[in-house]
């Protein structure tokens, strides 16, 4: 049996560091067994999906060093790999699971089913779907189908009993069919959800080791049922924990940059940010710190993958990155390495045009540019405050955190339109909305055009620079109480709409 790991990331936004926390484990251990691991882009959420966001998975990976056999970009035998471009065999499926009695159509409105969890909260039961389209007979289905009436695909959970399997990093794990839910399988639109999609592409792509993150452990009893009702064997699972922020929650881009880009954009090596995700969920025999993706996989035993609840610390990553400065790179190296990140025409060529209005001599060009190539630029926490109360700038600084957040296209034209659309709903000049800004994006409240400076930071270094304001804030005890926070939070809804996390 050859050995067949993947990855399957979904292209809804920017490229996620678990993402390559994920790919490492599962090229390790493809690697180690002599094997493969395949890319496959999971797209079947169609209003957000977009190939921008594939482009950046890919090119992030790459810039990784966490290279693949098999994908969308470099084919394969068992395409092809985008799962909106493998409908057909979802469709299949689906007539199986329904013909062998796994699956069935559901009529409930979003209305009823609201209803329904509100009153299963409020018994303190599991929310779960009742059945209450199971027992439909073939006409009443028909006579609704005619009729034009929305239905999904639900997955038929046994009323009772146990499912046990066995995961290779926590062994016998089982669970109560009674806490199962009737799982939406396929979707209004035609589309399959991620439940079935998966088990599909992973038996049809032959995979033999599903290695993922620990939140889908709850799910793995609905794959397994599927493979049940398909006739299909299921793979070896195995749940990774997932990375954490330092307060033990889940991470989040909220509290900490989550973006693969964010990464290579503050100058940190490819290799560094490899061997750190390493050392997150794995300790080499020798105990050593510095390794890269080869001796990784040599070595590789998945069953002494530690399951504590790894941290994610910048801190000791930069003192991984700059071990790897002083021991593994020669200056030539370095100075070549600096000319690819952000010393070179190309990126000066782009905040040339911006500078020129303020330049009188050559000396000039680099304090201008200087905030561009800084994680976060040094300034008083009083100069985000010079024309406005803190509470005030750090109520400004979340809402347009939370509106950069539902930005698809980041431009200045697009970010030019977002303070223009916060100076009307708060009422308040757009000059004087965006002084803080100034400060908080540039260190100065006298710059480069701020919204073409967004556009070349690009948004995780914004948003990053945005926390850091409110951070200082806070620490001078004006910023968002958690209380306030949550007031502002109802507010930002009602005037706004809903928050994207």
């Amino acid at each position: 049996m050859t050995v067949r790991t993947r990855i399957a990331p979904s292209p809804t936004g920017a490229p996620h560091v678990g993402t390559a926390y994920m790919a490492l484990f599962n090229l390790a251990f493809a690697k180690k067994h002599g094997g493969k691991m395949i890319l496959r882009i999971e797209d079947t959420d169609q209003s957000r999906s977009s190939k921008k966001s594939e482009d950046a998975i890919l090119s992030s990976l790459n810039w990784l060093g966490l290279h693949w056999d098999e994908g969308p970009d470099c084919g394969g035998d068992f395409g092809p790999y985008r799962q909106s471009e493998r409908l057909n065999l979802y469709k299949e499926a689906i007539k199986k699971l329904v013909d062998a009695g796994y699956a069935y159509p559901c009529f409930c409105t979003a209305e009823r089913l609201t209803e329904l969890r509100k009153k299963q909260v409020e018994n303190k039961e599991t929310p779960r779907y009742d059945g209450h389209c199971l027992n439909l007979s073939e006409e009443e289905i028909e006579k609704k189908i005619k009729a034009g009436e929305k239905y999904v695909y639900r997955l038929k959970v046994p009323d009772d009993g146990v499912c046990r399997f066995n995961d290779e990093l926590r062994g016998d794990v089982q669970f109560d069919w009674k806490q199962i839910d009737h799982q939406i399988i396929q979707k209004s639109d035609g589309f399959p959800t991620y439940h079935l999609a998966s088990i599909v592409d992973d038996h049809h792509m032959g995979i033999t080791h599903v290695i993922r993150g620990e939140e889908w452990i709850n799910s793995t009893p609905k794959h397994i049922l599927l493979y049940e009702g398909l006739g299909w064997e299921p793979p070896v699972f195995a749940h990774l924990p997932l990375l954490r922020n330092p307060d033990k929650s889940k991470l989040s881009k909220r509290k900490n940059p989550t973006s693969i880009d964010y990464y290579k954009d503050v100058g940190f090596l490819p290799e560094a940010v490899v061997n750190y995700l390493g050392m997150m969920g794995y300790t080499l025999p020798d105990q050593r710190e510095i390794f890269d993706i080869n001796e990784m996989s040599e070595s590789f035993d998945i069953k002494r993958m530690s399951l504590g609840g790894p941290i994610f610390d910048i801190k000791k990553l930069k003192w991984l990155n700059g071990r790897y400065l002083r021991e593994k790179l020669t200056p030539e190296e370095i100075l070549q390495r600096m000319i690819e990140w952000k010393a070179n025409p190309d990126f000066f060529a782009k905040i040339l045009p911006f500078a020129l209005k303020r330049l009188e001599t050559l000396s000039d060009f680099f304090p201008l540019a200087q905030f561009l190539l800084n994680e976060t630029p040094e300034y008083s926490p009083e100069s985000l405050t010079e024309k406005m109360e803190g509470g005030d700038v750090a109520k400004l600084l979340k809402i347009a955190e939370w509106e950069m957040e539902k930005t698809s296209k980041w431009n200045r034209d697009e970010l030019s339109s977002l303070f223009q659309r916060i100076a009307e709903v708060e009422e308040i000049k757009l000059k004087q909305i965006l002084s803080p800004f100034f400060t908080a994006i540039t260190g100065s409240n006298v710059s480069l055009p701020l919204f073409d400076s967004l556009e070349l930071l690009g948004p995780d270094l914004v948003r990053t620079r945005i926390r850091n304001a409110l951070e200082k804030l806070s620490k001078e005890g004006v910023g968002l109480s958690k209380k306030g926070l949550k007031k502002l939070e109802k507010e930002y809804i009602h005037k706004y709409g809903n928050l994207i996390d």
